[in-house]
């Protein structure tokens, strides 16, 4: 972003300018210079406007030069005395089309009127007409050329209801690309090639949508809207190989994938659509888009579909049968592995080998025991921890960005924190059906901080749960995050309502928790000038943070010494009772934010059960789960994870870079287990690692007796805890030829598309 001679034009309807206003919020100006709305225009003026055209269904031009002309036509929904659109209402058609190829020159038809072979042939095919050499004529291209070939033409077509479809019928501009009623190109008009459609099937399969396809003559259809097959075959190959090799040494960590679940979907939405296209004869013969399926423009006798690039399904044996020959230990390695879980039912005693050749001497203090109270009669039931991104910065091939998925199972579930494709990760975990369900249960969403890998995948997340819970009795959903993300998400529900209750992460620290208690007792609802709860965030322990948290001449400092804006805890109260009620629905006694060394307003956060009691009437601690979000190893941090159950910490660079770390405000591996073993953390996962370790981090293994290393979608039964640094020298097997940077995988031949000749669809969510 932002690097000189990097440019990006975005384009989109005035509506774009609501989307471009709210993510200001973290991403720096420079990088929207070029995006650019077209339409009516907005109340917003960030974005540079195009001109509006006379009316609102005319063409508006947004590329053209001599390779392709690319057009907007404004859709917007059917209005009934309604004047005033509602942002987010407005949709967009686009037309691409290509230039017309001047016909073939003929030789004979040249000479048969007096020419010479010579320049003359080279102008007119440029379009001039000369005179006959020898007969007293001028001769016109069209008396020697073949007729043109019509430049491919391209709709992409976005209709999001039936009332965009009533409007859809009546758009005038679109008349000079429609065949008569037999089919058949009247004088003028320009021949569509292909019909890309992004609209919902509800829209696509009604009668007036059909009507209206079949005005493209013999167009090719491709539907692209909403297909869950495409869910079924991983687009990224590699990364699915890897959940496959994971599954396959440690299913109890890395269960199988959910898109190997999804066959039966299909089935059942093929058969849906069977039926439908049975009792509507007259639909219009359509495809169903594909990941990265392509339909060529150019060179003209390609012209059409390409399927060569489709993924195909890859086998769970297949990729099996490879890691077997790779690395030939592997199949006694995922014995060992399973034995571990049988040891964990049996004594708990040291577990002994399977055999005398063992591929792996475990350290003595792999047998170490020492059991927490609080796991005393867990139950597989009570949580478990879905490391659903474990990569920092931005995605890549194997790891995406930050989300932990907290499920507690019949009580619901949280999200800590929610970067981007954090859906998507739901789906491949859980499939379709499971990651809708993982939704609806969703009590709260808590986001560290504001950069922009730990929360972009909010918006979609609210607003799936919004339509789920359509027409069901249901509370917004609680969101806890920096009041930088208020203003984000205060500015993106202009666009579309996102369903949701906002609440400051400082309305949450252990401070503010104890003033809310004490305002409870005393029936005060904080509403008093003199309340308590009016009070700048800064002034809360002031003197502690100044003299624990933030090193004298740090940037941190200087970033907690900024004047705050005061917490209005009389806004927040109704929401902390509501939280209050939130976590004990879903078991539990406490949800902490604490602030951590990143960024301003940067915060880690402490998750505490209820303590239970057993069948015998004795009295259960309850398990204490810390989140580090981003961060410097630092005293608060080290307090809050006192007697911690498990310490999820950011450990983004290796040891060796911790100059590096320091400069960024990270941690190091060796400094992320440091804090768990100054702190008395029972596990430590670490996570956040920098894209730079693709498949796994650079770690020392004589720290790691109580620690392990994240995985994307790897899921941590609290019940299997006592295993969990067991299995950390298997892993290093496993990927013990793939330490280095490997982006051989995937790699797709692109030439064709640097010429703009192509359509590729990549729709894994």
């Amino acid at each position: 972003m932002g690097e000189e001679g990097y440019t990006v034009k975005i384009w989109g309807p005035s509506d774009l300018n609501f989307l471009v206003g709210a993510m200001k919020s973290f991403i720096p100006h420079a990088a929207m210079v070029h995006t650019q709305s077209f339409g009516p225009a907005s109340t917003s003026d960030d974005a540079a406007d195009m001109p509006t055209p006379s009316k609102v269904a005319d063409p508006i031009v947004l590329v053209e030069d001599e390779v392709v002309k690319i057009s907007a036509i404004l859709l917007q929904p059917h209005c009934s005395g309604q004047s005033q659109i509602k942002p987010g209402e407005m949709s967009v058609i686009y037309v691409c089309e290509l230039p017309e190829l001047m016909g073939k020159f003929d030789p004979k038809k040249a000479a048969a009127l007096g020419l010479k072979a010579g320049p003359k042939y080279g102008e007119l095919q440029h379009g001039k007409s000369v005179k006959s050499d020898s007969l007293d004529i001028m001769v016109h291209p069209s008396d020697v050329m073949d007729p043109p070939v019509p430049g491919p033409i391209v709709f992409l077509v976005d209709c999001p209801t039936e009332s965009h479809v009533q409007e859809l019928l009546s758009i005038e501009c679109l008349n000079g690309y429609y065949t008569d009623v037999s089919g058949h190109l009247t004088q003028g008009t320009k021949p569509v090639n292909c019909v890309i459609h992004l609209s919902p099937a509800s829209v696509v399969s009604s009668p007036n949508y059909q009507k209206w396809m079949k005005k493209f003559g013999s167009a090719q259809h491709i539907m692209a809207g909403h297909e869950t097959k495409n869910l079924e075959v991983p687009i990224l190959k590699s990364s699915a190989r890897i959940a496959a090799r994971l599954n396959y040494l440690c299913p109890q960590f890395f269960p199988a994938p959910g898109f190997w679940s999804l066959q039966h979907l299909n089935y059942k939405e093929s058969d849906a659509i069977a039926s439908r296209e049975g009792r509507a004869s007259k639909i219009c013969e359509s495809i169903s888009a594909e990941n990265l399926l392509k339909f060529t423009l150019r060179p003209y006798a390609q012209l059409g579909l390409d399927r060569s690039h489709i993924p195909t399904l890859i086998g769970q044996s297949e990729v099996i049968d490879e890691l077997h020959s790779e690395i030939p230990e592997i199949a006694d390695a995922a014995q060992q592995v399973r034995q571990l879980w049988r040891g964990l039912k049996g004594s708990r005693e040291e577990l002994t080998p399977l055999n005398d050749n063992r591929v792996i001497v475990e350290e003595p203090w792999l047998a170490e025991n020492t059991l927490p109270n609080c796991l005393e009669n867990i139950r597989r039931d009570d949580l478990e921890i879905v490391l659903l991104g474990t990569g920092s910065s931005q995605p890549s091939k194997y790891r995406n960005v930050s989300s932990v998925y907290i499920n507690l199972f019949s009580k619901g579930s949280l999200l800590l924190d929610c970067g981007e494709g954090t859906l998507g990760q739901l789906k491949r975990r859980y499939g379709v059906d499971g990651a809708d369900t993982a939704i609806r249960n969703l009590k709260c969403v808590w986001i560290s901080h504001i950069h922009a890998d730990h929360h972009t995948g909010l918006a979609r997340v609210l607003a799936l749960r919004r339509d789920l819970l359509k027409g069901v009795p249901h509370e917004p959903l609680l969101v806890i995050g920096p009041r930088q993300l208020k203003r984000y998400l205060d500015a993106y529900q202009r666009l579309e309502d996102l369903d949701m209750q906002f609440l400051d992460c400082r309305s949450t620290t252990e401070a503010s928790w104890d003033t809310f208690e004490s305002d409870k007792e005393s029936n005060n609802d904080g509403s008093s000038p003199g309340s308590p709860r009016h009070s700048n965030v800064n002034n809360e322990s002031m003197q502690d943070i100044n003299g624990t948290l933030f090193a004298r001449g740090s940037r941190m400092q200087s970033y907690w010494r900024r004047p705050g804006s005061p917490v209005d805890h009389s806004a927040a109260y109704p929401f902390l009772k509501n939280l209050k009620k939130v976590l004990g629905e879903a078991g539990l006694e406490a949800l902490v934010s604490f602030p951590v060394v990143h960024c301003p307003q940067a915060f880690g956060i402490v998750l505490k059960a209820a303590e239970r009691v057993n069948s015998v009437g004795k009295v259960i601690p309850g398990w204490k789960i810390v989140y580090s979000g981003d961060t410097r190893p630092c005293p608060e941090l080290v307090d809050a994870s006192r007697g911690a159950t498990v310490l999820i910490h950011e450990a983004t660079f290796e040891d060796g870079l911790v100059e590096e770390a320091v400069a960024r405000n990270h941690s190091t591996t060796k400094e992320a287990i440091e804090v768990g073993n100054s702190a008395g953390a029972y596990r430590i996962v670490l996570t956040h690692f920098s894209q730079r370790y693709p498949k796994i981090p650079v770690f020392d293994e004589t720290h790691m007796h109580k620690t392990c290393i994240a995985f994307d979608m790897m899921s941590i039964n609290i019940a299997d805890l006592p295993v969990l640094p067991k299995v950390v020298p298997y892993l290093k097997l496993l990927f013990r030829n793939e330490m280095a940077v490997d982006e051989s995988d995937d790699v797709i031949d692109t030439r064709g598309a640097a010429l703009a000749t192509q359509t590729a669809f990549g729709f894994e969510s």
